[in-house]
């Protein structure tokens, strides 16, 4: 048998309280695609860290081509050839895309007073963009101006620029459209080519099968099985992750999928500094209204019109029939809408403060009085939502930051239903968010809609739409391009609406 490129065995990491690695082990052939899965806290990113020599193992071993190994840092793992991309992106914003796929390792030309070989790091930086994707227009363009898809791009390309035999990919496609995708598949077929190795760490358990050759899944910082490329499937890596089958991924249990009466009407909207054309639709009671649309599509500034973060400059919504003005946030607050943005860390926490501070700060208008904040009563609200979203936390002061991405999705929504939503719009409702959380939002959504909240949820992720949704409106440039049910609700006809080729009727566009 060939030496592995990358052996672990045993890997033990003991921090503070918690045991995030209990003995894990995994190996990695040269030229292999090796995807690590599990839900949030599972340990694989302790255990991606250890490989980078950002965290040092307390107990367990590490062999790189058959040797031992135990980097110092991360700079010394780069050099003998291990890179790890972050899901975080680690780049100079103030600089140019070619300074920052040479930073730290400027070429230089030169004798006793020597600098930089601009000429040589400029051609240097063009075939490295290319082999991600990106035109070579973009080597001297600041990193700041770039969208983030890009710059997750360019993140990949500064790796190739290493000699790297060992690459380790944190949620890459996190920020990524559909083509940059694409070319990301590209460019790891390629390194595959190259006999380059990928450890490959996504919640996206579709493109996972697209792209592993075998599958290694962690729970609660164990090994908890391996799959081989024909036994890679949805269910089965389910199925090991959370240790139970999913059957019911996507419920249908407490509402019919027909819904009542329209709660939001949404009545030839336009708002500011958006599209010429006019958008209509309605979201009614006890249903889960999807919307779909490429990215661009204008989905995420319609929500945000009708939330009040965008002016209305045309147009109308009538809640129950009733015509309804929303100038502000507060406006839809007060009248029931509710909004779960698509950036939970930047729109919807507060994250520095308290899981407490984040579940009281929309509500302090039924928790305070002439004589202030009503203690008893805030600390009711913290227990009721902790306890009935089943928020994994020590406690109500433990700092929101500090929770896991699905856990933080639950404080969002706590936050809001604490409130009793009559329209609860969700952009994004799981982005981010492990197997096992997508699977209790999902419970949670199907149980609010069937309580009579209309949900109106927009999302990229198709099965999540397909799925979940008793409707879709799809959206073309900032317009409705049709609606879909029952059996006209596929994959192939999202499409056609979304691109503009093709009606709902499977008409020519």
């Amino acid at each position: 048998m060939p030496t592995p490129r990358l052996a672990i065995t045993s890997a033990r990491k003991q921090f503070p309280g918690v045991l995030a690695l209990d003995g894990v082990s995994l190996t990695l052939a040269p030229g292999e695609v090796l995807a690590v899965v599990g839900e949030n806290g599972a340990g694989k990113s302790t255990l991606m860290k250890i490989v980078a020599g950002v965290y040092t193992p307390d107990a367990g071993e590490v062999l790189l081509n058959g040797e031992l190994i135990r980097f110092p840092g991360p700079a010394e793992a780069i050099a003998a050839g291990v890179t790890l991309i972050h899901q975080e992106l680690n780049l100079a914003e103030n600089l140019t895309v070619t300074d920052n796929l040479f930073l730290g390792r400027e070429l230089t030309r030169g004798g006793v007073l020597r600098t930089l070989d601009r000429r040589a790091m400029s051609e240097r930086a063009v075939a490295l963009l290319a082999r991600v994707g990106l035109s070579e227009d973009r080597a001297n363009v600041r990193v700041e101006g770039l969208p983030p898809g890009e710059k997750q791009l360019v993140e990949i390309a500064r790796a190739l620029g290493t000699q790297v035999r060992v690459l380790i990919m944190d949620e890459p496609t996190s920020s990524l459209t559909q083509k940059e995708t694409e070319q990301l598949y590209k460019v790891i077929d390629a390194l595959k080519a190259d006999d380059v190795s990928v450890l490959y760490i996504s919640h996206r358990l579709a493109e996972v099968k697209r792209v592993a050759d075998r599958v290694t899944v962690l729970r609660d910082g164990k090994n908890a099985g391996e799959l081989a490329k024909t036994e890679i499937t949805h269910d089965n890596m389910v199925r090991l992750m959370v240790g139970r089958d999913l059957k019911q991924f996507y419920p249908k249990v407490h509402r019919t999928g027909t819904g009542g009466a329209a709660v939001l009407s949404v009545r030839d909207v336009r708002y500011a500094r958006g599209p010429e054309t006019p958008a209509s639709f309605e979201v009614r009671a006890g249903e889960i209204l999807g919307m779909a649309g490429l990215v661009g599509a204008g989905r995420t500034e319609l929500s945000e019109a009708v939330f009040g973060v965008r002016a209305l400059v045309a147009g109308g919504l009538l809640l129950n029939n009733e015509s309804l003005r929303v100038r502000s946030p507060r406006d839809a607050i007060n009248a029931g809408i509710l909004l779960v943005p698509e950036d939970r860390r930047l729109h919807g926490l507060v994250l520095p403060e308290s899981v407490g501070f984040n579940l009281s700060l929309p509500n302090l208008d039924r928790l305070t009085s002439l004589f202030g904040v009503k203690r008893r009563g805030e600390a009711d609200l913290h227990s009721t939502w902790i306890s009935r979203l089943r928020v994994k936390t020590p406690s109500a002061a433990q700092p929101v930051g500090l929770l896991s991405g699905g856990n933080q999705q639950k404080v969002v929504y706590g936050k809001w239903l604490a409130r009793g939503p009559k329209v609860l719009i969700l952009d994004e409702p799981t982005r981010g968010v492990d197997v096992g959380a997508k699977a209790e939002i999902y419970a949670l959504i199907d149980e609010l809609a069937g309580k009579g909240v209309a949900v109106w949820m927009i999302t990229s992720d198709m099965e999540e739409l397909l799925g979940m949704s008793d409707r879709v409106v799809v959206m073309h440039e900032g317009r409705v391009a049709g609606e879909l049910a029952g059996t006209k609700l596929t994959e192939e006809n999202v499409m056609r609406l979304a691109t503009g080729g093709w009606n709902a009727e499977g008409e020519k566009g």
